[in-house]
């Protein structure tokens, strides 16, 4: 089925869309339980198109980040650009899965060519693949962002809805499926050497909340955290992929592909523990975990791109 196409009149503010999930959690757990399962994933495409970064806030995540202060933006920049129109697929109100109870849990980024500062460029936006998962069901959502026609980034995120059912019952679907194991990822004779520590505050939320938009009450502070159900407020995850990007160094690769699963949340404050080895041929594996407990928060690669 071909895909319709909807146009934004600009990337929408991540405060409203949160807003709009919150309403769309409760309808679609209510569908949920009168059907038995999930809808079908609506078959659109939202686009906004002539965005551009804003400069501001581009220095204020190269600095959050440790990322070189200049024009090029880093992948998870640009990850963070193109992350409300993603969103806007996700709160609809013909979304199936409600957003209030999924977790992102792999995620994927082609960076064929930067982003420059000051370029404009168009986000596209869907939702795709829902399929089963022994927790749940797992969905796609796919991000791809064009600078006068020309593909630069694409991105591919997965999240687990826990406990809600397909009417099918296929798991051969795309990866992500098996990080959503409590402690999945590589064991400790498969983990990278470990190259260093982050000490991250407890406030690392909250600054990562105001360069990248996103203030999911979970990251914010302990008090909203528990009221979801966690300890305490715990690191997006999206903060610790960019870290670990940043650590590797890949802003003047010409192409490249980076990969990162998410185990165990990062609970604030606390500290990671990080390994990162290179590739005989090109290329990292990278991993952070806890250094008392030994659990894993997440790992993943960095490849370049052939060809490129």
């Amino acid at each position: 089925m071909e895909r319709e196409e909807i146009l934004l009149a600009e990337v929408p503010t991540l405060g409203g869309l949160y807003a709009t999930g919150a309403r769309q959690s409760i309808s679609a757990a209510r569908a949920q339980r009168r059907e038995g399962h999930a809808g079908e994933i609506p078959e659109v495409v939202h686009e906004v198109r002539d965005a551009r970064f804003d400069p501001a806030q581009l220095t204020d995540y190269q600095h959050l980040l440790g990322e070189e202060g200049r024009d090029a933006a880093p992948a998870g920049f640009v990850h963070v650009a193109a992350f409300p129109v993603a969103m806007s697929v996700l709160v609809r109100e013909d979304f199936p899965l409600p957003l209030m109870g999924m977790v992102h849990i792999a995620n994927t980024v082609e960076q064929f060519a930067p982003v420059f500062l000051g370029e404009e460029f168009s986000v596209r936006a869907w939702a795709q693949d829902l399929r089963a998962h022994r927790r749940g069901a797992l969905v796609d959502v796919l991000v791809e962002v064009f600078v006068s026609g020309e593909l630069r980034w694409r991105g591919r995120s997965t999240y687990l809805a826990k406990g809600v059912s397909v009417p099918y019952a296929d798991q051969q679907g795309s990866a992500g499926e098996n990080v959503a194991a409590p402690n999945g990822g590589p064991d400790d004779s498969q983990r990278p050497p470990r190259v260093g520590s982050w000490r991250l505050p407890a406030s690392i939320g909250r600054e990562y909340g105001a360069v990248s938009g996103d203030r999911n009450p979970i990251h914010m502070s302990a008090l909203s955290a528990k009221a979801l159900g966690f300890p305490r407020a715990i690191a997006h995850g999206m903060y610790t992929a960019a870290r670990a990007l940043a650590v590797i160094g890949c802003a003047s690769d010409p192409g490249f592909r980076w990969d990162i699963s998410f185990a165990k949340p990062v609970l604030l404050p606390g500290t990671v523990a990080f390994g990162a080895e290179p590739f005989a041929d090109g290329g990292w594996r990278y991993a952070g975990w806890n250094p008392k407990k030994e659990k894993l928060h997440f790992s993943g690669e960095v490849m370049p791109l052939s060809g490129k």
